[in-house]
């Protein structure tokens, strides 16, 4: 006999991960493997690997303090060196007293929300979101998720007036909202958003009086023109309160998702306070945060890599898009993260979201390609998947082209046959869109 906590966590596995296991179980490989599942679906930057072997295997000092027993919201040298290299990335200088270190960014986002939220308050989230948000907020909190459908005819673009209706509807009907919660750089959608909307959300939660969560995991993960501006830059806090809270890891950025290593950062004393005893709980290794303390040491180093980084995601993106446009599949453009946010809603049975499944099972079984469907994300329309492509370019080729030949073995529904026939190479349904 097991709690009903347990029994709800456990009835319900996240999606994403046991599509995951299921397609690494059996890899696909070329020569030795060439009908294996590729996997599409698991945003994990393989693009970086010989960068940073070098760093990571090779020899390097190790002390006995290492070994020990340390603060369990991570080392006093950790987190110093976390604040210096956090401050360059967000513009401001980071309080290494404002930073909680815990086993990754999935601990931080259940460490943010235990602390907020009782259970049956609210957190507003735009959505498409990321899909294991329900988890990572929810699953101990005892909160709930009240999402905000974006417009695709705005590209999913972030709007602060859709934040602020979400809020007082909720007010209105006596739910209580703790926070606005949002992924910055986007995920599923790789938006970087600009500081004005930044500076609005921070506005509009203020006059709420509600927190502000940001997953800024991709934050070092922009390759597109529009630059990363974080919210804790000047220029967009400014227009709040301090009651913003940010969540960033190791697992994107720098390609060690197996790491587990994720960091909290919150100016309020008493959020700190309370998250520092829930760190408790999700503490993290000492040898490896001495590791990646001498990484960010090394700042010449993490600067090099940062930007080799970010030119690979550019040329997989690149390519991807390339592929995409070639088979007439629409597609958001973005500049930031590991995915696509892709629309086969033209070649679903029916527009709905059994239809949608129906097409992802297919793609799964048939085509032993690994994609997400959007309602892992809470998409509003059915028909929209994520397609990760920052891995080897020929493994992208390989499960993108199996997918083209799936879809190609069904007709696009309905007058959207002549709309998907008839785009421009290189265009897409929605790139005329303001905003």
């Amino acid at each position: 006999m097991v709690s009903r906590r347990a029994a709800a966590l456990a009835a319900q596995p996240p999606a994403i991960a046991a599509a995951h296991f299921r397609a690494e179980a059996h890899p696909y490989h070329p020569r030795l493997r060439p009908d294996g599942y590729i996997n599409l679906g698991t945003a994990e930057n393989r693009l970086v690997w010989d960068l940073l072997a070098p760093r990571l295997t090779g020899p390097r000092p190790l002390s006995a303090a290492d070994t020990h027993y340390a603060p369990l919201h991570g080392t006093d040298a950790f987190r110093e060196q976390l604040a210096r290299f956090l401050g360059g990335v967000c513009r401001t200088e980071v309080d290494p007293e404002h930073l909680v270190v815990v086993s990754g960014v999935t601990s931080a986002l259940d460490v943010i929300a235990s602390v907020l939220c009782d259970p049956g308050e609210a957190v507003v989230v735009p959505a498409p979101y990321y899909g294991a948000f329900d988890v990572d907020l929810l699953g101990r909190s005892g909160a709930r998720l009240l999402p905000v459908p974006l417009s695709a005819g705005r590209n999913f673009q972030v709007t602060t007036s859709e934040i602020g209706h979400a809020l007082t509807r909720a007010r209105e009907r006596g739910v209580t909202v703790r926070a606005v919660a949002l992924a910055s750089p986007g995920n599923p959608v790789g938006h970087v958003h600009p500081p004005q909307v930044l500076r609005e959300i921070a506005e509009v939660a203020g006059q709420h009086g509600v927190d502000v969560i940001v997953d800024e995991i991709y934050a070092n993960s922009v390759f597109g023109e529009t630059p990363f501006v974080s919210f804790l830059d000047p220029e967009v806090r400014a227009a709040g309160t301090g009651r913003v809270h940010i969540v960033w890891g190791f697992a994107k950025d720098f390609g060690l998702p197996g790491f587990k290593i994720g960091v909290l950062c919150s100016p309020d004393p008493e959020v700190c306070a309370a998250a520092r005893a829930l760190a408790y709980f999700a503490a993290t290794s000492t040898d490896t945060q001495a590791l990646l303390r001498d990484v960010l040491a090394d700042r010449a180093w993490v600067a090099r890599f940062l930007a080799e980084s970010r030119r690979r995601l550019a040329l997989s993106y690149a390519s991807s898009v390339d592929l995409l446009t070639a088979a007439g599949i629409p597609f958001v453009p973005v500049g930031a993260g590991f995915s696509l946010w892709v629309d086969l809603g033209a070649w679903l049975t029916a527009p709905t979201f059994a239809a949608e499944h129906a097409l992802w099972e297919r793609i799964l079984e048939q085509a032993c390609v690994n994609v997400l469907p959007g309602q892992f994300f809470a998409s509003p329309d059915p028909g929209w998947f994520r397609i990760c492509y920052a891995t080897d370019l020929a493994v992208v080729t390989e499960g993108i082209s199996r997918v083209v030949r799936l879809l190609g073995t069904s007709e696009p529904r309905g007058d959207e046959r002549a709309a998907v026939s008839s785009r421009p190479v290189g265009a897409t349904r929605y790139e005329n869109v303001e905003g």
